[in-house]
């Protein structure tokens, strides 16, 4: 991972236009080519970004990061204050608690629950970035990869669009459908799943494993 602090002014042009006039921030370039601006707020969610894949090229005062949609990401940097990289090597990932891992197991032994016609191809399917909770199969035979979360928040759908991004260069697979599935999805988060075409199912977590409900419901 590089980490460069520099006063800096971005230029996002794409299907949208952002504009981030001079100011100090953090650039973050990862292994996996991503690169995003922060600010010294807003706590993991940067100001702006660049999912891979994507190509950084760098000319004195200027970055340009552009991915295979031609959008481009142009980084002025007026003064350099810091740059250094370092190898953070292979992540374990993340480790589930023990309602999370168990909605996980019962959601792949009951994938119809996620999706009419579903059928479970791996749990844990493993892929360059971490593995993707369940790989499922819909009925027209496309691929569904699914992430699931006790709680649903933005940062499981990045992780879920960049599962999608990667799967879907592989031709046995693509294309790859996401679905986002927790016990609950923050607003936000299924604002964000909704804008890139991933469905949000919310699961009853009880309900999935037999237990009886004991609240009353009209339905």
């Amino acid at each position: 991972m590089r980490l460069v602090i520099a006063r800096c002014q971005v230029d996002y042009v794409g299907r949208l236009t952002a504009h981030l006039p001079m100011a100090p921030r953090l650039l973050l370039v990862k292994a996996d080519g991503s690169v995003s601006v922060h600010a010294d707020d807003r706590a993991y969610k940067p100001l702006n970004w660049m999912s891979p894949p994507c190509w950084l090229e760098e000319q004195p005062g200027v970055w340009t990061v552009r991915n295979k949609a031609d959008e481009s990401l142009v980084i002025t940097i007026d003064e350099l204050l810091h740059d250094s990289s370092h190898e953070l090597g292979v992540d374990p990932g993340l480790v589930k608690d023990g309602v999370e891992a168990h909605l996980q197991e019962l959601l792949a032994e009951h994938p119809g629950t996620i999706g009419e016609g579903l059928t479970l191809i791996r749990r844990e399917y493993p892929t360059a970035i971490g593995p993707v909770d369940l790989l499922c199969r819909d009925p027209a035979g496309g691929t569904v990869a699914v992430e699931v979360k006790r709680r649903g928040e933005i940062d499981g759908v990045e992780q879920l669009t960049r599962y999608l991004e990667l799967l879907g260069r592989d031709p046995l697979l693509s294309p790859v459908t996401g679905v986002f599935a927790a016990q609950q999805i923050k607003p936000q988060a299924r604002t964000l799943a909704v804008d890139r075409g991933i469905r949000c199912v919310v699961v009853d977590y009880d309900a999935l494993r037999g237990a009886e409900r004991h609240d009353l419901r009209l339905f």
